[in-house]
């Protein structure tokens, strides 16, 4: 038995899952806000699934995971930093601990039972959501890369910038114009503010596009136009079988259709045969693939 936790910025989410991938039981509660107390409380969640006799942990977690030395950096979760993460929650456990990213993991999920299951060896699996990250696996295992870096598509250039995008903002990273500036969800109140002057939430813009709001119409092209320029680059260099997308803008209308039909303006494949699908598992893919870090 497997037990996958997702440890985010306000709660640690976590499921146990049988051979098959059943779900077996699961248990929630509020992420502390030190070191120390986030080290009992994931004690005390796999504490909570231990009858259904479990034998390894896997922990999901946002920000840049260096799993070779044990030790993460989450803007969201600062407390980790400095300490050998994987090692203190094992010890505190007592059982066998393996971390990655968060956006890992979803890919594990939706390549192992999800969206992209049993037919694609190289799966690329992007989070649109307040931020924007990336996964890759390989063959049913993560790639991680020599830095744990693998994948951090969200913090590239938008290629082929053009004055429909809006300017370059800063990024939380330091860096301007990144991906993740237009392709999350306030970059995407933030397009639809410069092509129309009104300020609204991704929702209402979903909402008013299927409506038949031009403007709100106007708006997911662009951002279906700069995802689809963000991949292409990815389609060239990692050539994927699918791309799997995840988070809250996973569920735009026609964002796959619109993305796809567009891509091959920009790659070097005029009519690629990657597709592109939305999760399966949708939010619980992080947690499902945390579950999933140790393999048969």
């Amino acid at each position: 038995m497997r037990v996958g936790i997702d440890l985010g910025g306000t709660k640690i989410a976590a499921v146990s899952l049988d051979r098959d991938g059943t779900e077996l039981a699961r248990h929630r509660l509020p992420t502390p806000r030190s070191y120390d107390a986030t080290l009992e409380a994931l004690a005390e969640t796999v504490g909570a699934l231990d009858r259904t006799g479990s034998w390894s942990v896997g922990i999901s977690l946002p920000g840049v995971v260096d799993a070779a030395a044990g030790r993460v950096r989450a803007v969201n979760l600062p407390w980790l930093e400095g300490h050998s993460f994987a090692d203190d929650a094992a010890r505190r456990i007592g059982r066998p601990v393996r971390i990655a990213n968060d956006a890992n993991c979803f890919t594990l999920s939706e390549a192992t039972d999800g969206a992209a299951a049993g037919e694609a060896s190289v799966v690329f699996g992007i989070i649109l959501g307040t931020g924007v990250g990336g996964g890759i696996v390989v063959d049913g295992r993560i790639l991680p890369g020599a830095n744990g870096l693998a994948g951090e598509w969200g913090h590239a250039p938008l290629p082929w910038r053009g004055e429909a995008d809006g300017p370059a903002v800063p990024c939380g990273c330091g860096k301007t114009g990144c991906l993740e500036t237009i392709l999350c969800g306030a970059g995407l109140s933030r397009l639809h503010r410069h092509l129309t002057g009104a300020a609204l939430e991704p929702p209402e813009i979903a909402a008013r596009a299927l409506a038949g709001d031009a403007a709100a119409i106007r708006t997911l092209d662009r951002h279906a136009d700069a995802l689809a320029r963000a991949l292409a680059p990815v389609l060239n260099l990692l050539d994927p079988d699918i791309v799997v997308v995840g988070g809250g803008l996973s569920a735009l209308p026609g964002l796959c259709e619109a993305v796809t039909r567009r891509w091959g303006a920009w790659t070097l494949a005029a009519a690629p045969r990657t597709r592109m699908a939305v999760a399966r598992h949708g939010a619980e893919s992080g947690m499902r693939g945390a579950a999933r870090l140790w393999p048969d």
